[in-house]
C-alpha cells in the first residue's frame, strides 16, 4: 500500500513544482492541463483526477508557497532578538528585492478568482493569513511607537502599501518605491530613537 501513496506524492508534488514555474514563465490564462503534465512529466489525467481541476491545482501552488513564507515571517517576527524596525527593514527588502516569484504567483491566483467565487473564497484566506501575521507583528510596536490608527486600520495600510508596490512592480513601475520606504524608515527610525530617550 505505500507504493501507490508515494508515487502519488510524487506525482503531485511534480505538477505543482511544474504549475508553479509556468505561472511564473507564461501566466495562468497560457496553461493548459496538457501543457501542464508534459512539463510536470506525468500523465495529463492526473491533474483531475489528483486536484480535481486545473484550476484547484494553481490556487494550490499559492497555498503551498504562503505556507512556506508565513512561517519565514511568523519566525522572523517572533524573534525577540531582532528589533521591529529591522524586522521592517527585512521585510521591505523581501518586498522589493529581485526575487518576485510570489508576488507574481499572487498577482496571477486573484486575476484567476476574481470571477470564480469557488476560488475566490481560497484566494481569500490566503489574504487572512497574512492578515493574520500582521496582526501578530503590528500590535506591539504600534503602542510602543504611539501609532494612532486602529490596529486593523494599520494591517490594512501595510496590506495595500504591499500590495500596491507588487502590482505596480509587476507592470515595470518603480518610480518612488525607494523614495517613499525611505520616507517610512526615517519616520520609525525616529519613532525608534523618541522611544529610547531616557525619561525626564
Amino acid at each position: 500500500m505505500a507504493a501507490p501513496s508515494v508515487a502519488r506524492a510524487t506525482a503531485e508534488e511534480a505538477l505543482l513544482d511544474a504549475a508553479e514555474r509556468l505561472l511564473l514563465d507564461v501566466g495562468y490564462a497560457a496553461i493548459t492541463t496538457r501543457r501542464l503534465a508534459a512539463e510536470a512529466g506525468v500523465n495529463h489525467g492526473l491533474v483531475h483526477y489528483y486536484f480535481g481541476s486545473l484550476e484547484n491545482l494553481l490556487v494550490r501552488v499559492l497555498e503551498r508557497f504562503t505556507e512556506k513564507l508565513i512561517a519565514r515571517q511568523r519566525a522572523m517576527y517572533a524573534d525577540p532578538d531582532i528589533p521591529f524596525l529591522e524586522k521592517w527593514r527585512r521585510a521591505m527588502r523581501y518586498l522589493v528585492g529581485d526575487d518576485v516569484e510570489y508576488q507574481k504567483i499572487w498577482l496571477e491566483l486573484q486575476a484567476l478568482a476574481w470571477n470564480r467565487p469557488e476560488l475566490r473564497e481560497r484566494v481569500g484566506r490566503v489574504n487572512d493569513e497574512w492578515r493574520a501575521v500582521l496582526t501578530e507583528a503590528f500590535d506591539e510596536p504600534r503602542r510602543v511607537y504611539d501609532i494612532e490608527m486602529a490596529l486593523d486600520a494599520l494591517v490594512s495600510l501595510v496590506m495595500t502599501f504591499n500590495e500596491g508596490i507588487a502590482l505596480e512592480r509587476a507592470q515595470g513601475i518603480a518610480g518612488g518605491h525607494r523614495e517613499l520606504l525611505t520616507w517610512i524608515d526615517g519616520w520609525l527610525q525616529r519613532k525608534e530613537e523618541r522611544r529610547l530617550l531616557p525619561s525626564p
